[in-house]
C-alpha cells in the first residue's frame, strides 16, 4: 500500500500518522529515538505491508505484469492502489473523504517538526502542496505518480512499462482490490497494534 492508504489504515492522531506514514522512509532512521506512538505506527506500517506482499490476490495481480517489468508490480500496484481506494472510497469507508483529506493535510503540516527524516518532511511537505490525494482520485494523476516513481531507480529498469500494465490489467486489479482492501482493514483492526493509543 502506498501513502494514502497507510495513513487511511491510521489511527488519526499526529503520532500515528507519522508512523505509519514513517515506513518509507527509514533510511538512516533510529527506531530506538521514536516516540513509542510514532513506533506504534511504524509497526503498522509493517504489518500492513507484510500482509499484502504475503496475499494470494497480490501475488496473482504481480503475475499479471510482463516478465520485464515485474520486479516493479509491486510498487506500482501500491501507487494505484491509492486512486482505487479513492475511487471507491464511499464503498469502503464510512467517513467523508474530504474531511480526512483535510485532516490528514493540516495534521501533516502542523507536526513536520516531529518527523524524524528531512526526506520525510520534504514529501510530506509536496504531498501537502500539492494535495496529493485529491489528484490521485483521477487515474492519470496516478500514472504519473507511477511514472515518477521510476525515474528515482538509480539502474537501467523498464519499470515505466508498469503503467502500461496496469492499464491492460486495470479490471483484474480493479476487482481484485475492491475484494483485497476490506480484508486488509479488518487485518488492521483484528491485530490491534495501536489499539491501546
Amino acid at each position: 500500500m502506498n501513502y494514502f492508504a497507510h495513513l487511511c489504515l491510521a489511527k488519526q492522531t499526529p503520532e500515528s500518522l507519522i508512523g505509519n506514514l514513517l515506513g518509507d522512509f527509514m533510511r538512516g532512521v533510529d527506531r530506538r529515538t521514536l516516540l513509542p506512538a510514532i513506533s506504534r505506527g511504524l509497526e503498522n506500517h509493517i504489518q500492513v505491508d507484510r500482509f499484502t506482499d504475503t496475499h494470494p490476490l497480490i501475488r496473482e495481480l504481480k503475475e499479471l505484469f510482463d516478465p520485464d517489468c515485474k520486479r516493479f508490480a509491486g510498487i506500482a500496484l501500491d501507487i494505484y492502489f491509492d486512486h482505487l481506494l479513492i475511487k471507491h472510497w464511499a464503498r469502503l469507508e464510512a467517513r467523508k473523504l474530504n474531511k480526512v483529506n483535510e485532516l490528514l493535510y493540516s495534521t501533516l503540516s502542523d507536526n513536520l517538526h516531529l518527523m524524524p527524516s528531512e526526506r520525510m518532511r520534504t514529501v510530506s511537505s509536496r504531498m501537502i502542496s500539492g494535495r496529493w490525494f485529491d489528484a490521485y482520485a483521477h487515474q492519470h494523476n496516478a500514472l504519473e505518480a507511477v511514472r515518477r516513481a521510476a525515474t528515482r531507480i538509480r539502474f537501467a529498469n523498464s519499470f515505466d512499462r508498469a503503467c502500461n500494465e496496469l492499464l491492460k490489467n486495470q479490471n483484474d486489479i480493479e476487482s481484485a482490490f475492491l475484494t483485497f482492501y476490506p480484508e486488509l482493514a479488518a487485518h488492521v483492526q483484528n491485530q490491534g497494534i495501536e489499539a491501546d493509543t
